[in-house]
């Protein structure tokens, strides 16, 4: 998916984000996705979003879902990170 253009949205807080996050990755903490939605939309990819443990991105997913974006939820950042590197 990162291939085709999707974006990875990185939903913890803009501390833990600072502590060790994955290259190009975007910080919107969770509680600030509902306000950045219009702007993920008009990038018009898919969304791959992360956390700490994949609780708050499976949370951050469900919302943008339902705001018509397509998005999928990649988990924990560091295995997400394993993965791809």
């Amino acid at each position: 998916m990162l291939k085709s253009g999707a974006i990875i949205v990185d939903v913890r807080t803009a501390g833990e984000f600072n502590q060790g996050h994955i290259n190009g990755s975007l910080n919107i903490p969770l509680d600030q996705i509902g306000a950045k939605i219009a702007a993920l939309k008009n990038k018009k990819v898919p969304v791959i979003t992360v956390c700490r443990s994949g609780n708050r991105s499976g949370a951050a997913a469900g919302i943008l879902k339902n705001s018509g974006i397509e998005v999928y939820n990649g988990g924990a950042w560091n295995t997400l990170e394993s993965q791809i590197a």
